[in-house]
């Protein structure tokens, strides 16, 4: 069996592998803690919730209305951006102004109260949901198998992290926005309505969380705690990427799960703890994040 830097190549290739399709969700899920801290102020703690919400509308539509993984691809996002104008529209709107920790406590609150409510319907096992028919399977690369549905995910991922960057950077609707925190006075003085943009750009952050959720779904059994398993390591990636930061968010995602797979090759013990002690000597070294801005 051939080997690299001493490790067999399948188990090298299959490792980064895994860490790629890691790396995806914690880009998509970084990117929309991203864009709310970035443009709300908000620390969305409920992001980790509303990814197990995604995962969990996907498995609703299919056992209870008959709806499969294609059309769940867009209803499940459309749900959970929905469920989440109606709180940013009840509770977050009103706390903008406030300092970052009523928004933390708030949406910590929020976490709390969906996977209680999903735990006390469908306790904490598993539930298993079907990988569709084309995209099952995989091939033979020679020096590793690759199933066709994590190729999938990794793709979906890149394609809506790109798109999410390009929207926020290089749109008028993203200039809007990006103005709008700087100085909504001004923004609203050109006739453009801020309430309903931020309302909007809420929506479509967590909307991201609930598109994880459901490509995650047929890879992680759904339970109302995967979201759990996954939140505190998006954090620490927001942080390592720069609070705020588009393309921190998406690189550093991306490169925390690579980083996390070559681990779990060479030393798994320390797989675990690797992302913080990353996060670590980034706030030792550059408080601002790798690709963040000092606000001093």
């Amino acid at each position: 069996m051939q080997e690299l830097i001493g490790v067999p190549a399948p188990l090298l290739f299959g490792q980064l592998l895994l860490g790629l399709i890691n790396g995806s969700f914690y880009a998509l899920l970084s990117l929309g803690l991203a864009v709310i801290f970035g443009m709300l102020n908000i620390i969305n703690f409920a992001h980790g919730a509303l990814y197990m919400t995604g995962a969990f509308v996907a498995w609703l539509l299919l056992n209870f209305l008959g709806i499969g993984y294609w059309p769940a691809l867009l209803l499940a996002p459309l749900i959970v951006g929905l469920l989440g104008i109606v709180l940013e529209k009840t509770l977050l709107s009103r706390l903008y102004n406030l300092d970052h920790l009523y928004g933390l406590l708030l949406t910590f609150g929020l976490a709390l109260i969906i996977e209680g409510l999903f735990r006390n319907a469908y306790g904490v096992s598993g539930q298993p949901y079907p990988i569709p028919s084309i995209l099952s399977g995989g091939y033979n690369l020679g020096f590793m198998f690759l199933p066709i549905y994590r190729g999938w995910v990794i793709v979906v991922s890149a394609v809506v992290c790109f798109g999410t960057w390009f929207l926020v950077e290089r749109t008028r609707f993203g200039a809007y926005l990006r103005a709008a925190v700087e100085n909504q006075r001004l923004v609203q003085a050109f006739g453009i309505n801020v309430p309903l943009m931020m309302t909007l750009t809420f929506g479509f952050a967590v909307a991201l969380a609930g598109l994880a959720g459901v490509l995650a779904a047929p890879i992680y059994q759904v339970n109302p705690l995967m979201g759990q398993h996954v939140i505190i390591v998006v954090f620490a990636i927001v942080v390592i990427g720069g609070l705020g930061s588009i393309l921190g968010s998406i690189v550093t995602g991306l490169g925390i799960g690579v980083v996390e797979g070559l681990t779990k090759t060479f030393y798994p013990e320390g797989s675990s703890v690797v992302v913080f002690i990353i996060m670590t000597i980034v706030l030792v070294v550059r408080p601002h994040g790798l690709f963040g801005r000092s606000r001093t």
